[in-house]
């Protein structure tokens, strides 16, 4: 299965986002959590250069633990700043701000000796869709100023935000970029969401599914489904959580289908666990 998907309009943002990348001061770069590097998009590294950035790890709720860690500190170490957070619930937002005045610091202090009138940081947001960018200014504003969903592509306009005095934020539509070198990553962004399922075969989607849990982390589906998945053949594998959830069709085959969504549908409400599908020893794998 081959994954691409790139609306008109984010062609039209990444030239928005040079176009106004001169107005900031950084950028919070959105990321997944659950796949740090495949969500972070190659276009964004060409187009903000040497701007100071924040990499904010979305969704760390519903990553491994563990293995964020080693994501923060692999950022880290390439002297790049990151932090984990959860916009839906507000955890490790008041960081954000405490981060960007660090790393202003210089730029403030050295508008100050010059008379410039203190001002509130400004910052652009930028992530692939789907990484949570409108619900992560909502909750840093406080309000609902920005559009959300659960479905990748509802901003699609840029807009400034004002979160109290401190800082000021650029939203901007989610951008991926328009190929996908690594066919993985294309599956990674598939399964947490970030491409819109009406494209996608979701049977191919699940079968990356399972094979990644069933070698990483093993027991998650036997416990959620209370089978015994013994069979290296995928399909005896659908046909027993299809008979574990009554995914049947008329004639008592099974709807592998609805076995496909229900697996993705599991894995992405947090029902098979907090999962991580890479970690930063190996950028396309979680080995």
């Amino acid at each position: 299965m081959t994954i691409q998907w790139f609306p008109g309009h984010m062609a039209k943002a990444r030239r928005e986002v040079t176009e106004k990348l001169k107005l900031v001061d950084i950028i919070f770069e959105l990321v997944d959590a659950r796949i740090p590097q495949s969500s972070r998009n190659p276009m964004i590294d060409e187009i903000i250069q040497h701007k100071p950035r924040i990499v904010l790890l979305n969704k760390a709720d519903m990553a491994d633990r563990d293995v964020t860690a080693q994501w923060i500190k692999y950022f880290n170490d390439q002297g790049i700043t990151a932090l984990a957070i959860n916009s839906q619930a507000g955890t490790g937002l008041k960081q954000i701000v405490t981060e960007a005045k660090k790393l202003l610091a210089e730029k403030f202090d050295r508008l100050r000796s010059k008379g410039v009138k203190a001002r509130a940081i400004r910052a652009m947001i930028v992530g692939i869709p789907n990484a949570g960018k409108s619900t992560l200014i909502n909750r840093l504003a406080g309000k609902n100023l920005a559009k959300t969903g659960n479905m990748p592509g509802v901003t699609k306009a840029q807009q400034w935000i004002k979160v109290g005095k401190e800082l000021e934020l650029l939203d901007t539509p989610g951008i991926l970029w328009p190929k996908f070198e690594d066919q993985e990553v294309g599956l990674k962004l598939a399964v947490t969401g970030a491409i819109k399922d009406a494209i996608l075969n979701l049977q191919d989607v699940a079968v990356y599914a399972i094979r990644f849990l069933d070698e990483h982390y093993p027991g998650r589906l036997e416990d959620r489904y209370e089978v015994d998945l013994i069979s290296e053949e995928i399909a005896e594998v659908f046909d027993a959580i299809g008979g574990s959830r009554g995914a049947k069709m008329s004639g008592g085959e099974t709807d592998y289908d609805k076995v496909a969504e229900l697996v993705i549908r599991d894995l992405r409400g947090e029902k098979l666990g907090a999962v991580s599908f890479e970690r930063p020893l190996n950028k396309n794998s979680a080995e």
